[in-house]
């Protein structure tokens, strides 16, 4: 599986963005998906992650209830709609796909190679 993530940009506080992340190769609906961050000097930080089917989805406490995971199975993509951003969201955005769920970089098999987000205050 192949990821390209993009949509990533310069946004105000408080404003919105919307990630993209699109999957080549096959059988992206047997993958969980993830999105990951890193902001400079620190480590891959999880930030949310959805099952197969799209039923289930885990946010970090950072970004819960401003940040929405979806997936399109049908066009093989992964979706992070992000609102009411603040300056701690700007970083280096990730999308990942593991075989199972989980909130674990390291157990991630496949990786985009990132968007940047930059939210000013």
């Amino acid at each position: 599986v192949q990821l390209q993530a993009s949509g990533g940009g310069l946004v105000q506080a408080g404003g919105s963005l919307r990630l993209s992340c699109a999957a080549s190769g096959r059988s992206f609906s047997s993958y969980a998906m993830g999105w990951f961050r890193q902001a400079p000097g620190t480590e891959r930080e999880f930030v949310a992650r959805i099952n197969w089917g799209g039923g289930s989805t885990y946010y970090a406490d950072s970004v819960k209830g401003r940040f929405t995971i979806s997936r399109d199975n049908a066009k093989n993509a992964v979706y992070l709609q992000m609102n009411s951003l603040k300056p701690e969201d700007t970083a280096v955005y990730y999308c990942a796909a593991a075989l199972f769920m989980t909130t674990t970089a390291s157990h991630y098999t496949y990786w985009g190679q990132g968007t940047q987000v930059t939210v000013s205050s």
